[in-house]
């Protein structure tokens, strides 16, 4: 009683109504606002990604790969026959070779079957099968995404594309490859072609699956009901909401081209392009033969560090991008 005593009390400072108190106006959208922290996807992304260390040592390892594959090669001057005519320069170990050609980067993995520096063949083979691994990864994730959404959304295009599936998911997809790099002849963009040709298909009918699970709910229903074309659907209602999905099987395809490219060059069906298959393929004779290891391992072990990185760095990136694990 005390306390409402002292509130009536305020009249004795001799100040209206007006003065003591103000009327608050608002509007409905400041209504209809909800007091709740700044949601950020992708730094919500960011921030779970980098939360386990071991994706910042191999995103690092992976940046290192990258950079190497891209950047050395162009101060490194690799010519495979440069010393073709120096004699006793071929297939050197690594201390032969610092001994003949001094001690320096380049010898560091020994010297190949005609006198070129095994590190420097190393790097200007990952920059060829990492290209290719990101154009083949750019051209079927953009059309089997696309078309995938498209597939799972309109049954029209579901009859259709579904018998397609079972025609050609049937080949299999390596000996289709083969045919078709036999008869373009082997060059990087056969490679990318044969490798593309088919290659989206599976990516469409996983990412259908997908879709299927999520069409027919309540806003997919009422966006078809306000006459929304079945494209901007899938685009728009649909995809943002897989972007975990897509990103999980594109850590499953970018090293995938890079393993096909291999082994490719491994059975003679190998690029004119000094790509990391086509050293394992020159290399081959080299496996079993004392002195020479390092020309076959060297780059086995490379391709081998290549693929598992970028796998890793992709399937932690896609399980940082389910927004499940934001919370």
């Amino acid at each position: 009683m005390n306390e409402y005593n002292e509130l009536i009390a305020l009249d004795e400072f001799g100040l209206s109504d007006e003065e003591l108190f103000s009327r608050f106006e608002h509007g409905e959208a400041e209504a209809e606002k909800i007091t709740a922290p700044r949601y950020s996807y992708w730094r919500s992304v960011l921030r779970v990604f980098f939360k386990k260390k071991i994706n910042i040592v191999v995103l690092s390892l992976l940046a290192v790969l990258v950079l190497f594959a891209y950047i050395y090669p162009e101060f490194s001057n690799y010519d495979k026959y440069a010393n073709l005519m120096v004699e006793g320069a071929k297939h050197l170990g690594p201390s032969a070779a610092m001994e003949k050609f001094g001690k320096n980067i380049h010898w560091i993995f020994g010297s190949g079957g005609v006198g070129q520096s095994t590190f420097d063949a190393l790097w200007s083979g990952a920059r060829i099968s990492l290209t290719l691994a990101f154009v083949c990864a750019l051209i079927n994730m953009t059309v089997g995404v696309v078309i995938g959404a498209v597939w799972g959304f309109s049954k029209r295009v579901d009859i259709f594309m579904t018998e397609v599936y079972n025609i050609v998911g049937n080949v299999p997809y390596i000996l289709l490859i083969s045919v078709v790099v036999m008869i373009l002849s082997a060059s990087f963009w056969s490679l990318v072609f044969a490798l593309t040709i088919t290659g989206w298909l599976g990516i469409a009918y996983f990412i259908r699956t997908q879709v299927v699970i999520i069409r027919d709910r309540e806003y997919n229903l009422a966006s078809r009901c306000l006459g929304t074309s079945t494209f901007k659907i899938a685009l728009k209602n649909i995809l943002p909401f897989m972007v975990s999905v897509i990103v999980t099987v594109a850590a499953t395809e970018i090293p995938s081209y890079i393993s096909y490219e291999v082994f490719l060059s491994y059975i003679g069906l190998s690029m004119s392009d000094m790509s990391l298959g086509r050293l394992i393929y020159e290399a081959e004779g080299s496996m079993f033969t004392p002195g020479f290891e390092f020309e076959f391992w060297c780059p086995v072990v490379v391709a081998s560090i290549i693929t598992i990185v970028l796998y890793v760095v992709g399937q932690n990136l896609g399980d940082a991008s389910d927004p499940r694990t934001h919370m």
